[in-house]
């Protein structure tokens, strides 16, 4: 069974910094490209940003040069560093994996930036 679990969410003022981890289980973690999205109150899920197997990394243009997305293949793990946080990075963060059995999707991890 495939499973993905976030952590690291908490509320951060802006300005602040927060690192998020993606723990998996049950796949081949280093066959697999990752993503992160977020989804805000009342609002879509949108992508964040991806890391490929050979650790490409690209990111959505709201994040880009404040989130640094990175993955540890011996930990089963994926991370998302987050700096110079804003308000409007308040969301849920989930990761994601499109594994070959279906799109796998963990809990989320709440974020929220206010002072």
């Amino acid at each position: 069974q495939v499973q993905l679990v976030e952590s690291g969410g908490d509320l951060v003022q802006p300005g602040g910094s927060l690192r998020l981890s993606c723990v998996t289980s049950g796949m081949i973690f280093r066959d697999y490209a990752m993503n992160w999205y977020r989804q805000a109150p009342g609002k879509e899920r949108e992508w964040v940003a991806s890391i490929t197997t050979g650790s490409f990394r690209n990111y959505a243009d709201s994040v880009k040069g404040r989130f640094t997305i990175s993955r540890d293949n011996a930990k089963n793990t994926m991370y998302l560093q987050m700096n110079s946080l804003k308000p409007e990075d308040t969301a849920a963060y989930y990761c994601n994996v499109n594994h070959r059995i279906g799109v796998i999707w963990g809990q989320g991890t709440q974020v929220t930036v206010s002072s």
